[in-house]
């Protein structure tokens, strides 16, 4: 493979304003419900009343931008029975074929991120492939997610540079990384503190 595209998400800085959300959604056209970024709020710790009649606390907050993380090993390509999906040797975006999806959900419902994205008027599975439909000025992929983060918590780039320049950490809270995704986490202080997503009617 020449190279391979990936994601940075900062889980430090993000605020969860849903730009990035937001911003995919109007460059993707996509139909109300559907969603290629997702914006989780995770949260957990407790408040507890103390001797001295006042209260201590340890609660906290953090919010995690998540797409299609274009893995090494995608579960999407993996269990489609259509071969719908394909990993560009290219740039190592897995993009699909919808000619070719006979709508089983098989793929949605094996992706540890919930990527692939149901059409209901056209009928198919469709997904994040990193704006690649429309290139810069340098001839790579402008990620309108990237572009829109007023936090600069989101970076686009081939993957190992990623890696040098922000860590290498690629899995975040309750996200398993066993499709080994290309994605770089900045990792909030409490990421590992039994946080649990408090928005799930939102994402899923």
């Amino acid at each position: 493979m020449s190279k391979q595209y990936g994601f940075y998400i900062d889980t430090k800085h993000c605020t969860g304003c849903k730009a990035c959300f937001v911003a995919c959604k109007d460059r993707q056209n996509l139909n109300s419900g559907e969603k290629f970024r997702k914006v989780y709020e995770f949260s957990g710790g407790t408040w507890s009343d103390t001797d001295d009649n006042a209260f201590s606390k340890n609660v906290f907050a953090f919010y995690v931008s998540m797409s299609c993380n274009q893995c090494d090993n995608p579960a999407c390509l993996n269990v489609c029975p259509a071969g719908a999906y394909t990993k560009r040797e290219a740039d190592g975006i897995v993009v699909y074929d919808a000619s070719k999806c006979i709508s089983c959900f098989g793929c949605q419902n094996v992706c540890p991120y919930t990527a692939p994205v149901y059409d209901y008027q056209a009928q198919h599975m469709k997904k994040c492939i990193m704006c690649s439909d429309e290139k810069n000025s340098n001839g790579i992929p402008d990620p309108a997610c990237v572009k829109a983060c007023p936090s600069r918590a989101l970076d686009f780039g081939e993957i190992e540079e990623l890696k040098a320049k922000y860590g290498a950490a690629n899995t975040v809270a309750s996200f398993p990384a066993t499709t080994n995704p290309n994605a770089v986490f900045k990792l909030h202080k409490d990421a590992s503190s039994g946080s649990v997503v408090m928005n799930k009617e939102e994402v899923f």
